[in-house]
């Protein structure tokens, strides 16, 4: 059940929001967002993060959304944040971008007790050892969607994929393929403004499918998204959070992925999932109960 829309803030002056995304994407959610902004009298506009006529500075409150050439260029991308929460408010902040756009955060998190799914990381130099399971997949640390990524139940080829990563400097990541997924799917649970909004059932990205519809959250589901949530030190800033879980063979909810940096955030499937985003969006502002001055980056 998707939390009440809270009221949209009146801002005490003149604002303006970037939408940040990247060149040549399909982004579903941009437009009914940038109209959002529009109906609660905010001037909001796409802006290409890099961009170099954009200026930041002209902006109260940058969000980060469909970067998602940031894979192939992740510096250049953290460099543009640093230099760019100087000027302005990014959501998400700094930090959570720095530690978000590499899955290595997943081995963090399993230090501070959250269940992930089993994962062998392979760092360049090493080779891969273990990951005993039927089915492997096999993917770069830093990633989006199943760019790079290898489903196979050949060791070879699993070992050969792992050597091409490393080789070129790339982290390895090796998981087991769970079927399961191809019957209850992953569950996404769409956090907004630190409340949590909705729940996605998204089939596997890997081979066989279907479409993506609302689902009720599990008990269990939830308390692991907050288990997560709990374990990031800048909770309380995000302005969005995305929390994959899947089942594993015993039947416990595990964590795959924990998207802060430019998750689609299945806005579509909440009546009012644009209005809300810009609710919670809103209230980053300054004038709204937003203490944080303009251009603070600290890693609090």
């Amino acid at each position: 059940m998707s939390t009440p829309l809270p009221p949209v803030p009146a801002h005490p002056g003149p604002a303006r929001v970037a939408y940040a995304t990247c060149r040549g994407v399909d982004d579903v959610e941009m437009l009914p967002v940038l109209a959002a902004f529009a109906r609660a009298g905010v001037p909001a506009e796409a802006a290409v993060w890099d961009d170099p006529a954009v200026d930041w500075s002209g902006y109260e409150l940058v969000l980060i959304r469909s970067v998602w050439d940031y894979i192939l260029y992740r510096d250049a991308f953290l460099a543009w944040s640093r230099r760019t929460a100087a000027l302005t408010r990014l959501a998400n902040p700094v930090p959570v971008l720095e530690h978000n756009t590499d899955k290595t955060y997943l081995r963090d998190l399993a230090g501070a007790g959250v269940p992930i799914v089993p994962t062998v990381w392979v760092a360049p130099g090493e080779e891969l050892t273990g990951a005993d399971w039927p089915e492997l997949v096999v993917k770069p640390t830093v990633s989006s969607g199943a760019r790079d990524t290898l489903r196979t139940t050949d060791r070879a080829e699993a070992h050969a994929h792992v050597a091409a990563l490393t080789a070129v400097g790339r982290t390895a990541m090796v998981q087991p393929y769970l079927p399961m997924v191809e019957d209850e799917g992953e569950t996404s649970l769409l956090y907004l403004g630190g409340e949590f909004s909705h729940a996605v059932r998204r089939g596997p990205m890997l081979g066989g499918g279907f479409a993506d519809v609302a689902r009720e959250p599990a008990e269990d589901q939830l308390a692991l998204a907050e288990q997560v949530l709990a374990a990031i030190p800048q909770r309380a800033e995000l302005l969005y959070a995305r929390v994959d879980v899947v089942r594993l063979p015993d039947g416990s909810p595990a964590l795959i992925e924990l998207e802060l940096t430019e998750p689609r955030l299945f806005l579509d499937l909440r009546p009012d999932g644009p209005e809300a985003l810009v609710a919670a969006a809103l209230r980053l502002l300054p004038g709204n109960g937003n203490t944080r001055p303009r251009g603070d980056v600290s890693r609090s």
